[in-house]
């Protein structure tokens, strides 16, 4: 999601240009595969990246899930954990 606010379907001032956007994230599906992540620190990245010619990747950690409401309170330790696998396969 390229912003905060609109891009991840809040409204400030301005109404959203597709009020349905989420609802068609959720319900994509390309070959059995799902989106199940998006914000805009990776969009920004991965932008940057193309345009200078560079290979870039992010490893989100999952702390609120909009959709189910739930909350991961303990996420500290799963980030340190998540930090680890990543520099070990990179």
């Amino acid at each position: 999601a390229n912003g905060f606010y609109g891009p991840q379907g809040r409204e400030l001032r301005l109404p959203l240009a597709d009020p349905e956007l989420n609802k068609k994230i959720e319900l994509f599906n390309y070959n059995g595969a799902q989106i199940t992540n998006f914000e805009m620190e990776s969009s920004a990245l991965a932008g940057l990246a193309s345009i200078l010619g560079h290979r870039a990747m992010t490893c989100c950690m999952v702390i609120a899930n909009r959709h189910t409401t739930e909350m991961n309170t303990d996420y500290k330790n799963s980030i340190d954990t998540l930090i680890e696998k990543v520099l070990n396969r990179i």
